[in-house]
């Protein structure tokens, strides 16, 4: 397995399924019986040259043995001209094993160069055979061949989106190891099906599977399997989120490597450790890990990968001085490595760190690197990956973008697409297609760049699991390789065309476009693809809510208005990003209970203009009762309700209600039927937050309005919920407890008795229990949360919740709130509720409505940080 940065999800995918099979595979043994059979498998997709015909035919084991030295060091093409003529003479003698051996790693071969016909064919034609030879007895090999090969279809199965199949042919390897007796085999099989159950969607499966192989590796002594096992965990622990665990197995891993004195497993334990710290932020640790792994390795590329691991964080951290110090120690040990997939991607990696790191002012800056890019076309070139050589090209395109040389750019942008598609790559496709995008409208060809940031759109929404669920690579954070291809996208689409405003189909498109960025930023929070969408109308929804998705751009603020039966509409404000986030926060810190009202309602006041006041007119003449907001960025943090109109603030005038999207709606109102609610109580201060203790009342008062069943203080732990949520189909869940929002998943939770429960476990919890009882949740109450301070993106989390808990709906608060009010809205709240025909959102409305007359609560901190998330019928 291999963690370096420089690694592209499919081949990473590759490395963490299936490599630590292959290495058992690939040594073929000499003495396995066999019968005769010509496989026909592999055809035509490469040829070997003749030299590797002779060398196979006198000896097809050095053919293989060279095969796997051409695949550990990335030279796929060489590895397949080698296995083809070996997998010929083994059919040709009749040695049907060691043929469907080869076979096998023809296919990863072929998976490598995005090769799938020919991969499906091999690894199809090695189990076909394995199976025959499996009912022979004196083939006691052939089981545990069989189940490698299973490894290997579900490996090609899922690189190819075929997450089910993958699933199944995983499950048969486990199978096979275990007819085997091989619990190795069936450690990397599990570890490999819970990659095929994230895919899925099947998140407590996959975790219940790696806690199954974890279990078994704490049983067995110490081995170099069962520390590159632990490695898998920790990896698939930090990218479910689960740092602290993962750090927990990754130094037991660490301790094993050191302990049998295994230089190549200690590093990658280090590196594994590294990119942990840095998921944790912990720059400086990860930064020593990252020392330590490249002093500690004794292979030039994986210490070339380790620092690599180093420029890209000091890049981050804008640490100049260090950048350019460790760069021109990196430098001279590239042009020392021999060409492979590895290489390239080191080098590729290497320019976009210091692009990225030292800028681009300076056209004449650029040329030591266009040099690297050119060397790594050409390494490309000369071992026939390419996939490599579309990174390279396309990276080089974008370095004569940078310096203006447009013509060149999309010359070679197109070429690196090209080959991109030619070998289904569509997690370097988007790229290109983005970067032709951009090079296309900075040309004023607006409708062919309209087109490939589309089809960058549709490429990035197909992968968007397989961006998630692998480390970073090539690509930096989510922010800046896939968030820009949507919002520059939305500022094309927007743009007048020859002087016209933008049309309904570009209007349609927009809006389409914003919600793919809202799913797409819920799966980078989760780092996972959790989300599903049906596309919604908002006519089918509500014919009396109009739905407004305003969107943040560089250089001004759009806003998309759809009202029922009516052509879409939108207005832009020219406010320069930095301006807008500025006006955003003065009105976050005039919300506070101390800030004075003529303060605050000119800041209010400025942001009702920018949002709502182009759409008065059309919003009355429609009749509309709720405005439903698709927010973006740090708006997410502001409550729509204390927009103000120099005489009303918006929620007299509207229900206001908050959706990630129309297309994760659930559009049907309330079932009031046994309308039974559990609640969730601490009061007490517990695990450092201080007392609520205005729960008590709070709880007292609800109970009075509705039938409860209540956990409270002792009662409330995570186990007792967890019953109560299980056994019996509550439609309402009211927790009153401290929880906080942010934009880490790994940091937004809710607090019990006796311990923190993150926004995936509840999120499993009670999604498990909607499996079970086949009853939603209607209605998740969350009625002491808040923001994390500092956080400008902490709104996300509260989606988040609101999205991962499955309810229809969540009610929450955007800050710590006080207890008198709270206990009032509340209560309001759930009367209103109960009313015949009463929408959620207007029950909130009139709730909120109720404290902004009493004098002592008139001030928005008291009524303005609740909002409704998801359904509001």
């Amino acid at each position: 397995m291999t963690v370096s940065v420089q690694l592209s999800p499919a081949m990473r995918r590759v490395f963490r399924l299936s490599l630590c099979v292959v290495l058992g595979i690939l040594l073929v043994s000499a003495n396995v019986s066999a019968a005769s059979s010509q496989s026909g498998a592999i055809a035509t997709i490469t040829s070997p040259s003749p030299n590797q015909i002779t060398i196979a035919t006198a000896d097809p084991l050095k053919a293989v043995q060279a095969g796997k030295a051409y695949y550990q060091s990335g030279q796929y093409t060489a590895a397949v001209g080698a296995w083809l003529p070996a997998a010929q003479v083994f059919a040709s003698r009749g040695d049907r094993l060691n043929q469907a051996v080869v076979l096998s790693n023809l296919a990863l071969a072929y998976q490598q160069l995005g090769q799938w016909t020919g991969g499906n064919q091999a690894i199809a034609d090695g189990i076909r055979l394995l199976s025959n030879e499996q009912a022979k007895a004196s083939a006691t090999e052939a089981p545990v061949l069989l189940a490698q090969a299973f490894n290997i279809r579900g490996s090609l199965q899922l690189a190819q989106g075929q997450a089910e199949p993958a699933l199944l042919s995983w499950q048969a390897a486990t199978t096979a190891y275990q007819r085997a007796k091989e619990p190795s085999g069936m450690i990397r099989s599990q570890i490999n099906q819970s990659q095929a159950l994230r895919a899925l969607g099947l998140y407590p499966r996959a975790k219940s599977t790696l806690e199954q192989v974890n279990q078994t590796l704490t049983t067995q002594p110490d081995s170099l399997l069962k520390a590159a096992g632990l490695v898998n965990y920790g990896d698939a622990l930090r990218l479910a989120g689960e740092l602290a665990a993962a750090e927990k197995v990754l130094q037991q891993s660490l301790a094993i490597a050191q302990r049998l004195e295994s230089a190549s497993d200690v590093t990658l334990a280090l590196l594994s450790l590294g990119n942990t710290a840095r998921a944790r932020q912990d720059s400086e640790t990860a930064l020593q890990y990252y020392q330590q792994a490249a002093s500690n390795s004794s292979n030039s590329t994986t210490t070339v990968q380790a620092q690599l691991n180093q420029l890209r964080l000091l890049t981050d951290l804008n640490q100049l001085q260090r950048v350019q110090s460790l760069a021109a120690e990196i430098r001279p040990q590239l042009a020392t490595l021999p060409p492979s997939r590895t290489t390239i991607y080191a080098r590729v990696n290497f320019v976009q760190s210091l692009i990225k790191g030292l800028g681009t002012d300076q056209p004449f800056s650029l040329t030591k690197e266009a040099q690297l890019l050119a060397t790594a076309v050409n390494d490309a070139k000369q071992i026939g990956d390419q996939r490599a050589e579309s990174y390279a090209l396309g990276y080089l395109g974008e370095l004569y973008e940078r310096s203006q040389q447009r013509t060149e750019a999309q010359k070679l942008t197109e070429q690196a697409l090209i080959l991109a598609q030619a070998v289904n790559a569509p997690d370097v496709a988007y790229r290109w297609q983005w970067q032709l995008g951009r090079v296309l409208q900075e040309q004023g060809q607006q409708e062919q760049a309209i087109a490939a940031y589309s089809q960058a759109v549709t490429t990035l929404n197909s992968i968007r699991n397989d961006l998630v669920a692998s480390s970073p690579d090539i690509q930096f954070s989510f922010r800046e390789s896939v968030e820009p291809v949507y919002r520059e996208f939305v500022a094309l689409l927007l743009e007048p065309t020859n002087g016209q405003p933008a049309n309904q189909d570009n209007l349609r498109k927009a809006r389409e476009v914003i919600e793919s960025l809202q799913l797409a930023e819920l799966d980078n929070f989760f780092k996972e693809a959790c989300l599903t969408g049906r596309p919604a109308q908002v006519d089918q929804v509500d014919p009396k809510s109009a739905v407004v998705y305003p969107i943040i751009l560089p250089n001004r603020l759009e806003v998309v208005l759809s009202i029922p039966k009516q052509p879409l509409r939108h207005y832009a404000t020219e406010i320069s990003q930095k301006n807008l986030e500025t006006l955003i926060d003065q009105m976050r810190r005039s919300l506070r209970r101390t800030s004075s009202s003529r303060e605050r309602l000119a800041i209010a006041s400025k942001l009702y203009d920018l949002l709502i006041r182009p759409a008065e007119a059309d919003l009355a003449a429609s009749d509309i009762k709720t405005l439903a907001f698709v927010l973006d960025g740090s708006i997410k943090s502001l409550p729509m309700a204390a927009l103000y109109d120099g005489r009303q603030y918006l929620i007299e005038k509207y229900s206001v209600a908050l959706t990630p999207g129309l297309q994760l709606l659930d559009p049907r109102p309330l079932q009031r039927q046994q309308l039974k609610v559990l609640v969730g109580g601490l009061s007490e201060e517990r695990q450092g937050f201080s007392a609520l203790p205005g729960v008590e009342t709070e709880i007292q008062r609800i109970t009075a309005e509705v039938p409860t069943q209540v956990l409270f203080n002792q009662t409330f732990t995570t186990d007792t919920f967890q019953a109560q949520v299980s056994g019996s189909p509550f439609r309402v869940i009211h927790l009153a407890t401290h929880g906080q929002f942010s934009s880490n998943a790994d940091k937004t939770f809710i607090l019990t008795y006796d311990r923190r429960i993150d926004v995936k476990q509840l999120g499993e919890l009670l999604q498990a229990r909607a499996q079970e009882t086949q009853t939603p949740i209607e209605l998740l109450v969350l009625s002491a949360c808040q923001t994390a301070e500092g956080d400008r993106r902490a709104a996300l989390g509260l989606a988040g919740v609101a999205v991962r808990s499955g309810a229809r709906s969540t009610l929450a608060t955007l800050w710590a709130v006080d207890d008198q009010s709270t206990s009032s809205l509340m209560v309001d709240f759930y009367q209103e509720l109960a009313r015949s025909g009463t929408t959620k959102a207007e029950a909130l409305r009139q709730s909120q409505l109720q404290l902004l007359q009493r004098p002592e609560f008139r001030h928005p901190f008291f009524w303005a940080p609740y909002v409704l998330v998801g359904n509001w019928l």
